[in-house]
């Protein structure tokens, strides 16, 4: 499950529990992007911030793992390079399921080296209130699994703008990143 995670939130936790139970996975590995490709334009939080923020979130469950792997490579974060690491690292005896968002796979034809990054992994996508996935391009039904969220409407947008406008985050997150944040003082003024 890679992501911004700026900050990680329970949307994001359940989406991985959800997914680790649905279609049985050993573990889940959340991956912190350093530079997103498709968020140039906005203000992200530091690259080591946002890590600390998910190993604290992820860890109370003995299923999930925070990798570096994005946070150590310079450049852009492309998936694609994930992917193959990640299969190269296991010498290409596992499976990977890539954990998106419905509204990030909706966008797929838009991610560098698409083409070739949906014939290395399994994508499973995370339906959400406003993205439907009904008139998804057939080529891409084939290759997706959809997984259905209750209503649960946290975003991490959301959460910034709270934050900026001194309004409570209370619930929408761990209580642990929570803190860190108010301590680090991240989201006091948005750009």
């Amino acid at each position: 499950m890679g992501g911004v995670f700026d900050p990680i939130h329970y949307g994001h936790l359940f989406t991985a529990e959800e997914a680790r139970n649905e279609f049985r996975l050993d573990k889940v590995l959340f991956i912190p992007c350093r530079s997103p490709v498709h968020k140039r334009e906005d203000k992200v939080s530091e690259p080591e911030d946002r890590y600390l923020m998910v190993k604290m979130a992820t860890s109370n469950n003995p299923f999930f793992e925070v990798s570096k792997i994005e946070l150590e490579r310079p450049g852009p974060s492309y998936s694609i390079d994930t992917v193959k690491a990640l299969l190269r690292e296991y010498n290409y005896q596992i499976e990977i399921f890539f954990i998106t968002g419905a509204d990030a796979f909706l966008a797929i034809d838009s991610w560098y080296k698409y083409e070739e990054l949906i014939k290395l992994c399994q994508f499973v996508a995370a339906t959400r209130p406003g993205y439907d996935l009904d008139n998804l391009d057939q080529k891409f039904k084939k290759i997706l699994k959809i997984m259905e969220i209750p209503l649960l409407y946290i975003s991490s947008t959301d959460i910034r703008s709270r934050i900026k406008e001194g309004r409570s985050i209370k619930y929408l997150l761990p209580w642990e990143v929570e803190e860190y944040i108010y301590k680090k003082g991240l989201y006091r003024s948005i750009d």
